[in-house]
């Protein structure tokens, strides 16, 4: 190899593995093995796509439509469904013109990033946060740089913090988090604006768990700023995991280059995804049914924790996972996991995919799924001792 193949190979070396699907194929073969599992470390609903949605595909494909490329940005129906979307849930004005269909958030954030930062930029992430975050900025020759949030601090980043991180060009952040479930209030966000704007740091919010809320609502940045990238996705909410789909709300000055971005890496979202999400903003009635079952569900896991003696976790605003200190039972988490698996069958997601400096002492619960799996697997975790 050349040396330019080796800082290749050395920069993809550098990507940590995604732990969360990792324990799934260990979960899996576990399984396989015909062992009895109960799957807590996804986050992924149980429920399928809406009932509208799937018959909107049904009636496509009977009608013989094409179905073949759209536009990079693609459907425009569908921009102009988001677009309302927001003015009617955040009484955000938001252009059609700016929102991106993109093949699920995965894409959304590799565009993002691509168009926003330069190799070698510096772009901050929350330490618990969404693993992908950092390891795409990573493969891309972008430096993350880590800011620890903690129950100390709500959760979220203090200004303090990241004028303590030195110079910065990018900032993401998520609300409701993934894997605390924490949500920003307004304060926070126009905070968090505010200071971007003030110090030219490129804000990227994700937002792909609005809509799945218990005790607060979820702000909005569309309703605080014009120049964020704003990023969602029907996998969630709208229960199309596998449909890969999202969206992206994109400044002004960056939709040429998403755009070209778009057309090169992608070419355009799925045609048939697309009509799928379309149908699915008339399904809320069924969808904010599965809100309801994540709110019981969580209760229930909750309430089995505390059984279980496991008590100290993040306050789980939104989403559908419980973050929990498991210090109390071990110092590696990678090894509670998979012993909790092999010993009792219980799949979870261990904290370091979260956080690579306080990770071993994290847990995350999933309770997307199924409510019997959450029930018998706190039985099961109560009776387990180390």
């Amino acid at each position: 190899m050349n040396d330019r193949q080796l800082t290749a190979a050395w920069r993809a070396a550098q990507v940590p593995p995604f732990h969360a699907m990792a324990m799934s194929a260990r979960a899996t073969e576990w399984a396989r093995q015909g062992h009895e599992v109960k799957y807590l470390q996804v986050g992924q609903p149980s429920t399928g796509a809406p009932l509208g949605a799937r018959r909107a595909v049904i009636e496509a494909l009977e009608r013989g439509d094409s179905l073949g490329y759209t536009n990079a940005p693609g459907l425009p129906e569908l921009s102009h469904r988001i677009a309302q979307h927001y003015f009617h849930n955040y009484a955000a004005t938001v252009a059609p013109e700016r929102i991106m269909i993109v093949g699920g958030a995965s894409a959304g954030f590799t565009l993002a990033f691509l168009a926003a930062f330069d190799a070698g930029d510096r772009v901050a992430v929350l330490e618990p946060g969404y693993p992908c975050y950092r390891n795409t900025l990573i493969a891309l020759g972008i430096t993350p740089v880590s800011i620890p949030v903690g129950p100390e601090t709500g959760w979220a980043p203090t200004l303090a913090q990241l004028n303590e991180a030195g110079p910065l060009d990018g900032l993401v952040v998520a609300s409701p988090s993934n894997p605390t479930g924490t949500a920003l209030d307004a304060a926070t966000v126009s905070s968090l604006v505010a200071h971007c704007d003030q110090h030219g740091i490129q804000l990227v919010a994700d937002e792909i768990y609005h809509g799945i809320t218990y005790e607060t609502t979820a702000e909005s940045f569309a309703g605080h700023t014009d120049r964020a990238i704003i990023i969602n996705s029907f996998s969630k909410y709208f229960s199309m995991t596998g449909w890969r789909l999202g969206w992206m709300i994109v400044p002004d000055h960056l939709r040429d280059e998403v755009e070209r971005l778009q057309q090169n890496l992608y070419i355009c979202a799925p045609h048939i995804s697309q009509i799928a999400g379309l149908a699915a903003f008339d399904c809320t009635e069924e969808l904010d049914g599965h809100v309801r079952r994540y709110a019981e569900s969580r209760r229930l896991l909750i309430d089995g924790l505390h059984a279980a003696g496991i008590d100290r976790f993040a306050s789980a605003d939104g989403a559908f996972y419980v973050y929990a200190d498991v210090s109390h039972l071990t110092d590696d988490s990678m090894d509670l996991c998979g012993r909790w698996l092999e010993d009792i069958g219980v799949a979870t997601t261990p904290g370091l995919d979260f956080d690579l400096g306080r990770g071993h002492r994290f847990v995350r619960f999933s309770y997307a799924g199924e409510r019997s799996h959450i029930a018998r697997a706190c039985e099961l975790l109560a009776g387990w001792h180390p």
